[in-house]
């Protein structure tokens, strides 16, 4: 369903037709809306220019898998909004403490 959701944010975003992307990449409007629905799945290679002939690019890369953050997450999401919000507050003033420092220390 990744590739459906793709192909129909790409086509709604550029405010174009079903009918329209099919003209652009010589398919019938019915093969673009079973892409959508997720009937008929396409080649990734087809899900890319379906994605450019919107006038969009799909940007992707591989990366080395990396969980170091997933405690902050776990942590972040036990605190009430209240807590987040006094917490993100704490950090500003902190920020803003070396920003300071930083200026004067150039000054």
């Amino acid at each position: 369903m990744l590739s459906a959701d793709l192909i129909r944010e790409a086509r709604l975003r550029s405010g174009i037709t079903q009918a329209e992307l099919g003209r652009r990449i010589n398919r019938s409007q019915s093969q673009v809306a079973r892409w959508e629905r997720g009937a008929v799945t396409p080649s990734f290679e087809t899900t890319l220019e379906l994605i450019r002939a919107c006038g969009l690019d799909l940007w992707y890369e591989l990366a080395v898998y990396d969980d170091s953050y997933v405690e902050d997450v776990r942590r972040n999401l036990a605190l009430s909004p209240a807590e987040r919000l006094a917490e993100a507050d704490e950090l500003e003033r902190g920020y803003e403490h070396l920003r300071r420092a930083g200026v004067a220390a150039l000054g």
